[in-house]
Formats: C-alpha cells, structure tokens, sequence
C-alpha cells in the first residue's frame, strides 16, 4: 500500500478555513443587479523542472480530494466513501512542483522554497526563467498562478523531498515519451496548467512534434 493511498473518507461541513474564504459580490450589469459566489483563495507558483542530462521532467504526485470526489457519482457521495469501490488512484494528479503563496517573500524566493521541500533539489532564484502569469479557476477566485522554468542536475538532489509536515508527495520523472503521451490524451488526472506547462516545454525548450 503507497503512503498516499487514503482510507477512511468522509465528507463534513467546512466552518472556517485559512485557505479559503467563501463570500458574495453584488454589482450591477446592465442596468440589473446581479450577484456571484465566490472564494478568496492565495495565488500560487508552479516550476517546471528539467533534468537536461537525463533528458525528463521531474515533477510530483500527490492525493488532491477534490479530483477524488468529482471521480465519484453525487449520488454515492454523501458521508463515508467507499474506497475499495472508488480507489485513491482516482484522486492521484501529476503536476509541476508548486506551491501557494502565503509567506511575505518573493514569488521567486517560494519558488525555490517549494523545489526543495517537494523534489529535493536546491535550485537559485536567478537559474528561475519565468514562463507566464495566469489566472485560474476564473468561475470562484480568479487567483493568479505565477509558472517559472528551471533545468536541473543529479547533483542539486540535496535531501529526499516529498513536502514538509504533513504533505505526502511522490517525486516523479516524466520521460519525453510520456509526458508527450500526456499531452496527446485526454487524462483526468493533470490539472489544466500541467498540460500548458507541457506544451510550452515542447514548444520553447525541448522542440519537438507532439501532435
């Protein structure tokens, strides 16, 4: 059984939380009023990691439950969930090492904070070439995701990764093929910027035909 296989899954009502903070806008459009529910939430960096050498992606692999429970029917998702019917492999993403931003630092500064705790490598802010801003999950938040590039060695591996208190993360290595398989199809377990964050890779650094 891996360390990020879950059991015991039950659904509860959310009284506060320092991550999200659900509220409603109210405005007028067109001479009508008009309302939208919303959660504040914090803005995030992504990095895309290249192993030039070995020629792979390095990237990680956690349990997100809210992709677990879109995986389940509504109708079998009120309390307990069954996980011997609905395994956590349902709910385990591939993404670019990644991290919100809730610290009074650069973007760059918890950029390279979040290399280190997730993959282990220690990488400099100045190696950090920034791809792109974007905004995400524009139906509730609209928060921005800030993406950076960075090509890495074998000997910036410094300690284990795997994130830090209670995360449990997996380090993974895509190679070319795979990661071009992604891209090619459709898998409900990449989250939207993963697959811009591939086809900006094939188109800018490592050039190669992936349709």
């Amino acid at each position: 059984m891996s360390t990020l296989d879950v059991s015991n899954v039950k659904i509860c009502e959310l009284s506060n939380s320092e991550y999200v903070i659900p509220f409603k806008v109210i405005y007028t459009q067109g001479g009508k009023p008009k309302f939208w529910d919303l959660v504040e939430i914090h803005q995030s960096v992504s990095v895309i990691l290249y192993n030039k050498k070995r020629d792979c992606l390095v990237c990680v692999k956690q349990f997100r439950p809210g992709v677990y429970l879109n995986s389940i029917p509504k109708a079998e998702r009120s309390n307990e969930i069954d996980t011997n019917k609905y395994p956590s492999s349902l709910g385990m993403t591939i993404e670019f090492c990644s991290g919100i931003v809730d610290k009074n630092e650069s973007l760059r500064k918890i950029a390279v904070d979040e290399v280190k705790e997730e993959t282990g490598y220690v990488v400099d802010e100045v190696s950090l070439r920034e791809v792109q801003s974007f905004r995400s999950a524009i139906g509730i938040s609209g928060d921005i995701t800030t993406m950076f590039y960075t090509e890495i060695t074998d000997e910036q591996k410094l300690c284990p990764g795997g994130g830090i208190e209670e995360e449990l993360i997996e380090v993974v290595e895509l190679s070319m093929d795979e990661a071009k398989e992604i891209l090619q199809h459709s898998s409900p377990v990449v989250p939207v910027e993963f697959l811009y964050g591939l086809r900006w890779f094939f188109t800018n650094i490592r050039k190669l035909e992936v349709l």
